[in-house]
Protein backbone atom coordinates (compact mmCIF):
# COMPACT_ATOMS: atom_id res chain seq x y z
CA UNK A 1 0.00 0.00 0.00
CA UNK A 2 1.83 3.07 -0.95
CA UNK A 3 1.42 6.14 1.03
CA UNK A 4 0.82 9.27 -1.19
CA UNK A 5 1.93 11.58 -0.56
CA UNK A 6 4.60 9.64 1.78
CA UNK A 7 4.44 10.24 5.25
CA UNK A 8 5.42 13.38 7.34
CA UNK A 9 7.66 12.79 10.50
CA UNK A 10 7.49 14.68 13.91
CA UNK A 11 7.96 13.63 17.57
CA UNK A 12 5.76 11.77 19.70
CA UNK A 13 4.41 13.81 22.61
CA UNK A 14 1.26 11.75 24.59
CA UNK A 15 -2.27 9.93 23.65
CA UNK A 16 -4.96 10.77 25.50
CA UNK A 17 -8.79 10.02 25.36
CA UNK A 18 -8.11 7.29 23.76
CA UNK A 19 -8.24 9.00 20.15
CA UNK A 20 -6.16 11.95 20.38
CA UNK A 21 -2.32 11.83 20.05
CA UNK A 22 0.13 14.87 20.10
CA UNK A 23 3.14 15.29 18.18
CA UNK A 24 5.67 18.10 17.43
CA UNK A 25 6.37 18.75 13.39
CA UNK A 26 9.54 19.12 11.62
CA UNK A 27 8.73 22.97 11.99
CA UNK A 28 8.10 22.43 16.11
CA UNK A 29 4.96 23.04 16.49
CA UNK A 30 2.25 21.06 18.06
CA UNK A 31 -0.39 19.17 16.10
CA UNK A 32 -2.87 16.79 17.43
CA UNK A 33 -3.88 14.34 15.12
CA UNK A 34 -6.74 11.50 15.15
CA UNK A 35 -5.29 8.02 16.68
CA UNK A 36 -7.29 5.23 14.80
CA UNK A 37 -6.46 2.68 17.60
CA UNK A 38 -8.91 1.90 20.24
CA UNK A 39 -5.96 -0.94 22.05
CA UNK A 40 -3.94 -0.09 24.95
CA UNK A 41 -1.30 0.25 22.43
CA UNK A 42 1.15 -1.12 25.15
CA UNK A 43 4.90 -0.35 24.36
CA UNK A 44 4.01 1.92 21.72
CA UNK A 45 3.23 5.13 23.35
CA UNK A 46 7.13 6.33 24.03
CA UNK A 47 7.68 10.29 24.87
CA UNK A 48 10.63 12.12 22.73
CA UNK A 49 10.09 8.92 19.91
CA UNK A 50 10.14 9.18 16.48
CA UNK A 51 6.67 8.83 14.90
CA UNK A 52 5.01 9.10 11.07
CA UNK A 53 1.51 10.57 10.10
CA UNK A 54 -0.67 11.31 7.35
CA UNK A 55 -2.94 14.32 6.42
CA UNK A 56 -6.02 14.18 5.03
CA UNK A 57 -7.01 16.56 2.10
CA UNK A 58 -10.91 16.19 2.97
CA UNK A 59 -12.26 19.39 4.45
CA UNK A 60 -14.60 17.94 6.35
CA UNK A 61 -12.51 16.03 8.62
CA UNK A 62 -12.31 17.76 12.38
CA UNK A 63 -8.00 16.56 12.59
CA UNK A 64 -6.76 16.85 9.43
CA UNK A 65 -3.77 14.27 10.31
CA UNK A 66 -3.64 10.82 11.55
CA UNK A 67 -1.47 8.48 13.46
CA UNK A 68 0.69 5.72 11.20
CA UNK A 69 3.55 4.65 12.64
CA UNK A 70 4.85 4.85 15.85
CA UNK A 71 8.57 3.39 17.69
CA UNK A 72 7.98 1.05 20.58
CA UNK A 73 10.09 1.05 23.96
CA UNK A 74 11.69 -2.02 22.08
CA UNK A 75 13.11 0.64 19.03
CA UNK A 76 10.86 -1.03 16.45
CA UNK A 77 8.32 0.35 14.56
CA UNK A 78 4.65 -0.83 14.85
CA UNK A 79 1.82 0.27 12.57
CA UNK A 80 -1.07 1.64 15.01
CA UNK A 81 -3.21 2.84 12.22
CA UNK A 82 -6.48 -0.66 12.63
CA UNK A 83 -7.88 0.60 9.10
CA UNK A 84 -4.89 -0.65 7.40
CA UNK A 85 -4.46 -4.26 8.00
CA UNK A 86 -7.84 -5.60 6.13
CA UNK A 87 -6.61 -3.63 3.12
CA UNK A 88 -3.06 -4.98 3.36
CA UNK A 89 -4.02 -8.57 3.32
CA UNK A 90 -6.31 -8.11 0.63
CA UNK A 91 -3.62 -6.27 -1.58
CA UNK A 92 -1.21 -9.42 -0.71
CA UNK A 93 -4.05 -11.83 -1.49
CA UNK A 94 -5.11 -10.95 -4.90
CA UNK A 95 -1.62 -10.49 -5.52
CA UNK A 96 -1.54 -14.24 -4.86
CA UNK A 97 1.09 -13.48 -2.48
CA UNK A 98 0.05 -15.78 0.60
CA UNK A 99 0.02 -19.30 -0.33
CA UNK A 100 -2.68 -20.97 1.56
CA UNK A 101 -5.21 -18.55 -0.06
CA UNK A 102 -4.36 -18.43 -3.53
CA UNK A 103 -6.69 -19.85 -5.84
CA UNK A 104 -10.25 -18.43 -5.30
CA UNK A 105 -12.25 -16.49 -7.73
CA UNK A 106 -13.96 -13.63 -5.32
CA UNK A 107 -12.83 -11.43 -2.84
CA UNK A 108 -15.50 -9.49 -0.53
CA UNK A 109 -15.31 -7.63 2.37
CA UNK A 110 -17.74 -7.31 5.65
CA UNK A 111 -20.14 -9.41 4.88
CA UNK A 112 -22.55 -10.62 7.48
CA UNK A 113 -22.44 -13.79 9.05
CA UNK A 114 -22.23 -16.12 12.20
CA UNK A 115 -25.05 -16.29 15.25
CA UNK A 116 -23.53 -12.56 16.65
CA UNK A 117 -24.21 -10.48 14.04
CA UNK A 118 -20.51 -10.11 13.18
CA UNK A 119 -19.32 -8.81 9.64
CA UNK A 120 -16.33 -10.67 8.38
CA UNK A 121 -13.32 -8.35 7.24
CA UNK A 122 -12.59 -10.74 4.14
CA UNK A 123 -14.77 -13.77 2.65
CA UNK A 124 -13.00 -15.95 -0.27
CA UNK A 125 -15.16 -17.93 -2.68
CA UNK A 126 -14.77 -20.13 -5.26
CA UNK A 127 -16.69 -23.06 -7.33
CA UNK A 128 -14.73 -25.86 -6.29
CA UNK A 129 -12.83 -24.43 -3.01
CA UNK A 130 -15.77 -23.14 -1.44
CA UNK A 131 -16.18 -20.29 1.43
CA UNK A 132 -13.18 -18.97 3.59
CA UNK A 133 -13.79 -16.71 6.12
CA UNK A 134 -11.07 -14.16 7.16
CA UNK A 135 -10.64 -12.46 10.12
CA UNK A 136 -7.97 -9.70 10.66
CA UNK A 137 -5.80 -9.20 13.62
CA UNK A 138 -3.51 -5.95 13.75
CA UNK A 139 -0.60 -7.30 15.74
CA UNK A 140 1.64 -4.44 17.48
CA UNK A 141 2.49 -5.24 21.20
CA UNK A 142 6.58 -5.45 21.48
CA UNK A 143 7.87 -8.03 23.55
CA UNK A 144 11.21 -7.49 22.61
CA UNK A 145 13.19 -10.46 21.65
CA UNK A 146 11.58 -10.86 17.99
CA UNK A 147 7.83 -11.67 19.64
CA UNK A 148 4.76 -9.64 19.09
CA UNK A 149 1.64 -10.37 20.92
CA UNK A 150 -1.95 -9.93 20.50
CA UNK A 151 -4.32 -8.63 22.28
CA UNK A 152 -2.19 -5.26 24.13
CA UNK A 153 -6.06 -5.58 25.89
CA UNK A 154 -9.38 -7.45 26.41
CA UNK A 155 -10.83 -8.04 23.95
CA UNK A 156 -14.37 -9.58 23.81
CA UNK A 157 -14.69 -8.88 20.17
CA UNK A 158 -11.91 -10.75 19.36
CA UNK A 159 -13.30 -13.63 21.38
CA UNK A 160 -16.67 -13.36 19.57
CA UNK A 161 -14.78 -13.16 16.62
CA UNK A 162 -12.91 -16.58 17.36
CA UNK A 163 -16.88 -18.59 18.23
CA UNK A 164 -17.64 -16.97 14.74
CA UNK A 165 -15.20 -18.55 12.94
CA UNK A 166 -15.55 -21.74 14.69
CA UNK A 167 -19.24 -22.05 13.94
CA UNK A 168 -17.93 -21.74 9.95
CA UNK A 169 -15.95 -24.47 10.81
CA UNK A 170 -18.03 -26.76 11.61
CA UNK A 171 -20.43 -25.60 8.59
CA UNK A 172 -18.17 -27.39 6.39
CA UNK A 173 -16.74 -23.91 5.83
CA UNK A 174 -12.98 -23.04 5.83
CA UNK A 175 -11.90 -20.09 8.61
CA UNK A 176 -8.69 -18.47 9.31
CA UNK A 177 -7.64 -15.99 12.10
CA UNK A 178 -4.95 -13.66 9.91
CA UNK A 179 -2.48 -12.12 11.90
CA UNK A 180 -0.74 -8.75 10.24
CA UNK A 181 1.90 -8.18 12.57
CA UNK A 182 2.74 -4.38 11.92
CA UNK A 183 6.18 -4.60 13.73
CA UNK A 184 8.91 -4.32 12.36
CA UNK A 185 11.70 -6.99 13.68
CA UNK A 186 9.05 -9.49 14.88
CA UNK A 187 9.59 -13.47 13.65
CA UNK A 188 6.71 -14.53 15.91
CA UNK A 189 3.80 -13.73 17.25
CA UNK A 190 1.78 -15.23 20.17
CA UNK A 191 -1.06 -14.81 22.02
CA UNK A 192 -0.67 -12.51 25.52
CA UNK A 193 -2.02 -15.06 27.74
CA UNK A 194 -1.28 -12.66 30.58
CA UNK A 195 -3.42 -9.35 28.94
CA UNK A 196 -6.92 -11.79 28.29
CA UNK A 197 -6.73 -15.12 29.53
CA UNK A 198 -10.33 -15.73 27.74
CA UNK A 199 -8.89 -14.29 24.41
CA UNK A 200 -6.26 -17.62 24.55
CA UNK A 201 -8.72 -19.92 26.30
CA UNK A 202 -10.91 -19.22 23.02
CA UNK A 203 -8.37 -19.54 21.00
CA UNK A 204 -7.07 -22.94 21.75
CA UNK A 205 -10.16 -23.94 21.45
CA UNK A 206 -10.56 -22.46 18.02
CA UNK A 207 -7.17 -24.37 16.85
CA UNK A 208 -8.58 -27.34 17.94
CA UNK A 209 -12.08 -26.82 16.12
CA UNK A 210 -10.36 -26.17 13.03
CA UNK A 211 -9.88 -22.78 12.56
CA UNK A 212 -6.08 -22.09 10.64
CA UNK A 213 -3.90 -19.46 11.81
CA UNK A 214 -1.50 -17.49 9.71
CA UNK A 215 0.75 -14.69 10.38
CA UNK A 216 2.43 -12.25 7.90
CA UNK A 217 5.34 -9.45 8.70
CA UNK A 218 4.58 -6.27 7.05
CA UNK A 219 7.57 -3.85 5.63
CA UNK A 220 7.20 0.27 7.51
CA UNK A 221 7.99 2.70 5.67
CA UNK A 222 6.98 6.48 5.21
CA UNK A 223 6.75 5.51 1.47
CA UNK A 224 5.24 2.08 1.92
CA UNK A 225 3.18 -0.28 4.07
CA UNK A 226 3.12 -4.06 2.28
CA UNK A 227 3.11 -7.09 3.77
CA UNK A 228 6.66 -8.57 3.43
CA UNK A 229 6.58 -12.36 4.62
CA UNK A 230 5.04 -14.65 7.12
CA UNK A 231 6.19 -15.69 10.50
CA UNK A 232 5.86 -18.34 13.40
CA UNK A 233 2.91 -17.89 15.30
CA UNK A 234 1.12 -19.62 18.68
CA UNK A 235 4.40 -21.50 19.21
CA UNK A 236 3.46 -21.35 22.48
CA UNK A 237 -0.49 -22.38 22.69
CA UNK A 238 -1.47 -24.84 25.26
CA UNK A 239 -2.73 -27.97 24.39
CA UNK A 240 -7.12 -28.20 24.58
CA UNK A 241 -8.45 -29.94 27.55
CA UNK A 242 -9.83 -32.93 26.04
Amino acid sequence: MKNNPPLFSGTFIKRYKRFFADVVDQQGNTITLHCPNTGSMKNCLVEGSCCWYSISENPQRKLAGTLEIVTTSHGQLAGVNTSRPNHLVREAIEAGLVPELRGYQQIRSEVLYGNEKSRVDLLLEDPVLGRCYIEVKNVTLDKGNNLAEFPDSVTSRGAKHLRELMIMVAEGHRAVLFFCVQLTGAERAEVAKNIDSVYAETMVQAVAAGVQVIAWRAALSPEEIILERAISCLQDLPEPVL
